[in-house]
């Protein structure tokens, strides 16, 4: 996602430096958008404003801040970094305590919209921080993003995200359910979704997933390994916090399953498959 978010920033007109651990990316990424390309974070962070990270997890958010090739040698104090993974709370709050001891303004942003949202410049991101630094960080954002919201301090804006896939997860597993049902019952499953996606039934997921899934075509979108991520931060949060989370829990436990029909890299609208 980091590839066509940077693409829009630098046709924005920032100066943009680039960097990823594959460096054949960042290579074809800096041939598409004439923009530059740093060996290491530390380079890309040297001089810059602003430093924006989109990773995997946790432990790649740390590889790429700690240590003398990471963010955090070479960034300048005044400079924000905004982290953009969906990542733990409790990380959110250890990169907002590193941050200060040098100086740096930080924001916890995850992001929601998948790919086809980073492309279009259509992301909605959730953020923690500081409400001073919005001012310095809203002109950026707003070049890929159609949505923004500061929702409190450090971690807020994880925990937002937490909530975005708790909602994900059960919608993904009614509409699959529905679909399974139309199908068994000898109904054009299509002509289905075309009725119920004008009344209350309607979603991002069913005008958005609803027809692939009938045609069971999943190599696209959101990973079924990232769902699984994502949701084991959730479910660890909620022992935390004491939230009961018995849906979303069981649909992790369906994942899994569908995780050993092989369809890690498939799309999480590929939850279908464990019913057929």
């Amino acid at each position: 996602m980091g590839y066509p978010m940077a693409g829009h920033l630098k046709n924005a007109g920032f100066d943009v430096c680039v960097y990823n651990r594959t460096t054949s990316k960042a290579e074809q990424w800096q041939q598409q958008y004439s923009g530059n390309v740093a060996a290491t974070p530390a380079q890309a962070a040297l001089n810059a404003d602003i430093v924006i990270m989109c990773v995997g997890n946790d432990n790649d958010v740390r590889s790429v801040v700690y240590g003398e090739a990471g963010v955090l040698a070479t960034v300048a104090p005044g400079a924000v970094l905004i982290d953009h993974t969906t990542a733990s709370a409790e990380l959110a709050r250890e990169l907002a305590a590193a941050c200060a001891k040098i100086g740096v303004q930080f924001f916890d942003a995850p992001v929601s919209g998948g790919q086809l949202g980073a492309q279009n410049g259509q992301l909605t991101i959730m953020m923690g921080g500081a409400e001073d630094a919005m001012v310095i960080v809203e002109p950026v954002l707003k070049c890929y993003a159609r949505s923004m919201r500061l929702l409190g301090a450090h971690g807020a804006g994880q925990l937002a995200k937490m909530v975005n896939q708790i909602c994900i997860a059960g919608v993904v597993q009614g509409l699959a359910e529905g679909l399974h049902f139309a199908q068994k019952a000898g109904l054009d499953a299509k002509a289905v979704l075309d009725v119920i996606s004008k009344g209350a039934a309607q979603s991002w997921q069913m005008e958005n997933r609803g027809y692939t899934m009938v045609d069971g075509q999943f190599d696209f979108g959101f990973a079924v390994d990232w769902m699984r991520k994502d949701l084991g931060i959730t479910l660890d949060e909620a022992r935390k916090n004491g939230a009961q989370l018995p849906l979303t829990a069981l649909v992790d436990q369906f994942y899994a399953e569908v995780q050993a029909l092989g369809a890690n890299r498939q799309d999480t609208s590929s939850l279908i498959r464990r019913l057929k």
